[in-house]
């Protein structure tokens, strides 16, 4: 039971970075159609799903390859950089959006 549980976590992964390229896609093609790109949507469409999305996979597939104990330690490094790395962007487009929604003053 604790095997499949693992391997959803990986295939939910896996949708993620799927649902991160159809994103991307999605925004080309009403580009090329002659629409603006939101810059905002366009962070939360390509980066946050694709991020997570690597996370996951890299924190459960080298465990369930029985891989040796250094790969999974720098697996989970690399876990923890992609994590930093997401929060950071997540902060920026909150602050963008923050910025954005709040009235401005002329003193």
């Amino acid at each position: 039971m604790l095997r499949f549980m693992d391997w959803s976590v990986v295939a939910m992964g896996c949708a993620l970075v799927l649902t991160s390229l159809g994103g991307r896609w999605w925004e080309r093609t009403k580009v090329r159609k002659g629409d603006s790109p939101d810059q905002d949507m366009r962070f939360f469409w390509a980066w946050l799903p694709l991020l997570m999305g690597l996370g996951m996979i890299s924190a459960r597939v080298p465990s369930l390859l029985l891989a040796p104990h250094p790969v999974v330690m720098i697996m989970d490094s690399l876990n923890g950089v992609l994590a930093v790395i997401g929060l950071i962007l997540a902060l920026r487009a909150g602050r963008r959006f923050i910025r954005a929604r709040s009235p401005r003053t002329f003193g």
